[in-house]
């Protein structure tokens, strides 16, 4: 049995990780905003950059997932400071907590969840790990946010990144809001549909994250998306398929723009990322393909 802290316990991947860490019998240390009401709750305030260090004593590893959600409202200035703010300020605590323990009590591994917002617009280019930083908030952010883990990488801590796709689950994220629309009949392509997305099923982001954290020697970033990242258009075609709806409906560039603002840029943007580390480490993909991606959802 391992002990293992996980911030954003409560999204969609924490959640589903902290499901199959406990499946396993493994020991989940909960980082939490309120004052903590359990054994395994420890205090944090990510975006006022605090945390109680003591409480990752003697973890195997920490698992950073946190952040306000980049699709929940529309980017205004306030927002977009949330977004940040959530993201790079509780990185940077957690980084220093890590540092601040004995040697002996430091985890092994730190997995700090990223995005492949981290490229910026990609267009038909396939891109991997290799490829530098894209242009925009998206990508500067990811920057600033990979950045963040300095002082754990300092004090010799492993440190993972994790540039995450779209989720396909239909408890959260894009597709959370995609499946209702499919299901009634209301589904269509976003903008030309020519745009790739790189998706990855919520199984498989699980797994990616426990192969991280198991196999040593891996460290820096990791793209965890499948390694067929396809068109919107044939995203659409693949929903209609499977849920067996038409998919009559398209939703023009211009109406995304005026009803997303700068968000728009996430939808109609073009990013196809394939995980040539992952597969590399020897990580297999258990839905490879998008159709298989989505029945797994259902």
């Amino acid at each position: 049995m391992r002990r293992i802290a996980v911030t954003g316990a409560s999204g969609l991947i924490g959640s589903a990780l902290v499901r199959s860490l406990t499946a396993d019998g493994h020991q989940v240390v909960r980082l939490v905003r309120h004052v903590p009401r359990a054994a395994d709750e420890v205090r944090w305030d990510p975006e006022g950059g605090r945390v109680d260090a003591a409480g990752l004593a003697g973890c195997h590893a920490v698992v950073n997932l946190a952040g306000a959600g980049v699709g929940s409202r529309r980017w205004t200035e306030a927002y977009k400071r949330r977004l940040r703010d959530s993201r790079v300020n509780g990185t940077a605590a957690l980084a220093r907590a890590v540092a601040s323990l004995d040697e002996g009590d430091r985890p092994g591994v730190f997995v700090n969840g990223s995005a492949i917002g981290y490229y910026g617009e990609t267009g038909d280019r396939v891109v991997d790990e290799s490829a530098p930083a894209g242009e925009g908030f998206l990508p500067s952010l990811c920057v600033e946010w990979e950045r963040a883990t300095a002082p754990a990488r300092k004090a010799g801590v492993r440190t993972v990144f994790t540039r995450t796709g779209l989720v396909v689950s239909r408890e959260g994220g894009a597709w959370g809001r995609l499946f209702p629309l499919f299901q009634a009949g209301l589904g269509g392509r976003m903008g030309d549909g020519r745009q790739y997305w790189s998706f990855v099923a919520l199984h498989d982001e699980v797994a990616a994250i426990r192969h991280l954290i198991d196999t040593d020697g891996l460290s820096g970033p990791f793209n965890v998306t499948a390694p067929n990242p396809v068109p919107n258009r044939e995203i659409t075609a693949a929903m209609g398929r499977v849920l067996h709806r038409p998919t009559p409906f398209a939703v023009p560039a211009p109406v995304l723009r005026t009803v997303l603002g700068e968000m728009s840029g996430d939808v109609l943007g073009s990013a196809r990322v394939v995980p040539t580390r992952l597969l590399e480490s020897g990580f297999r993909f258990a839905f490879p393909e998008i159709e298989g991606a989505i029945r797994a959802a259902l």
